[in-house]
């Protein structure tokens, strides 16, 4: 039963992840005239890993969007970045001390 989960939620979930790449850092949609805001940092900040990762292959895209309007998109980039990475630390079970 265990197996069958596996097998049927792994696909999906790639699937999920290729499909919301489709909006990283540097793809050419915000520029100068349009900027990143408050929700495409924290867009940004979600998927900084996997941005990390296309970087390694394709040399435009980065983490971070050049294009941004300042102080809100950094304040959206940070927010997720600590509630994605941080939020991992609280699923942990922690071994109670005798």
């Amino acid at each position: 039963m265990k197996n069958k989960k596996f097998w049927i939620l792994m696909p999906l979930m790639l699937l999920l992840i290729i499909s919301l790449t489709g909006c990283v850092p540097g793809d050419g949609k915000n520029s100068v005239d349009d900027p990143a805001g408050f929700f495409w940092g924290v867009w940004h900040g979600w998927i900084a890993p996997i941005s990390l990762i296309i970087g390694f292959f394709k040399e435009d895209i980065r983490i971070y969007e050049i294009y941004n309007s300042g102080w809100w998109y950094d304040l959206g980039f940070y927010i997720a970045i600590i509630s994605g990475f941080g939020g991992i630390s609280l699923s942990r079970r922690k071994e109670k001390c005798k």
